[in-house]
């Protein structure tokens, strides 16, 4: 496999690309995985957990354009072709023939829009907390919060957080007020995890999360194209995440042909956080190229 990697000195850094530079980090050896965060307005640190992969696979991790340390032109370039050929430009700058694909959560929305753009080259897909229609964010998590007895003035405050509906100095406030539904069971324990990965060094730019909620992600969908997905794919999720939950997941397996499904127990929306060995126990063995067996669903 060809690849023009670096001394592992050399990472973090920026590499440029044609109208944008994508600062990303690459640890590890073997065959290649492309970690794409959530968000959009987190960034590669925000991933630190997958980082454990390095001593099986060569782990590239990069900040979407518009986030992060990455630079270029403003939010209103982020749109889906070019977020995918961002990352198919890094691919091509590192010299792989093809690479596995994990994506989260918004990160996931990128992954199923790059292996749907650039088939040939995946070897495989993942996909944790993550969906395939914007409405599952947008709609169905106000009516789960609902449902889990969340007040009503909470509720309103998720709406207006995925709808884009506030300003850029109101984005830490908010997310401090409904950061306890994203890990329910492990609040504390997993964004200390986090930070203890590497979080605490995460650049937040609250104005690629306003575009996407504003301009972006009403309206997008791609589940009538799951079945073109020919890469082998995993879908990884907390059983209790509120944004994306066990249907959502459901509705990604039954769409991609072959997928695989593991519900992890007692977690939420960052499961490689809340409950690390379990997501590393399915994994590793997939990512190196084993069947894991009967789905955990």
């Amino acid at each position: 496999m060809r690849t023009r990697l670096h001394r592992t000195r050399d990472w973090p850094r920026l590499v440029h690309l044609p109208d944008v530079s994508l600062y990303v980090d690459v640890v590890g050896q073997g065959e290649p995985i492309v970690l794409m965060h959530g968000g959009p307005s987190a960034d590669l640190w925000t991933m630190g957990a997958f980082r454990k992969l390095a001593d099986q696979f060569t782990v590239v991790l990069y900040d979407h354009r518009c986030n992060g340390r990455s630079t270029g032109p403003p939010a209103p370039s982020m749109t889906w072709d070019n977020l995918t050929a961002d990352a198919e430009a890094l691919r091509r700058h590192l010299g792989f023939d093809r690479w596995a694909v994990l994506g989260h959560s918004f990160g996931g929305h990128v992954a199923l829009e790059y292996a749907l753009r650039y088939p040939d080259r995946l070897t495989r897909l993942v996909l944790v907390d993550t969906g395939a229609d914007a409405r599952w964010s947008r709609e169905n998590a106000l009516r789960v919060l609902a449902e889990r007895g969340y007040s009503q003035a909470k509720i309103e405050l998720v709406r207006r957080w995925f709808s884009g509906e506030f300003e850029a100095r109101e984005y830490l406030p908010i997310f401090w007020r409904i950061s306890g539904a994203y890990m329910p069971n492990h609040g504390f324990r997993g964004m200390v995890r986090e930070l203890a990965e590497g979080g605490w060094r995460s650049r937040i730019r609250p104005e690629p999360f306003l575009f996407a909620g504003r301009s972006l992600l009403p309206g997008w969908s791609v589940v009538d194209r799951l079945g073109e997905i020919t890469a082998p794919t995993l879908v990884i999720a907390g059983r209790e995440d509120f944004i994306f939950p066990p249907d959502c997941q459901r509705e990604l397996v039954d769409g991609i042909p072959g997928a695989q499904l593991a519900l992890i127990d007692e977690a939420g929306h960052n499961p490689q956080d809340e409950m690390p060995a379990e997501v590393m126990a399915v994994l590793r063995p997939f990512l190196a190229g084993t069947v894991i067996g009967t789905p955990l669903n």
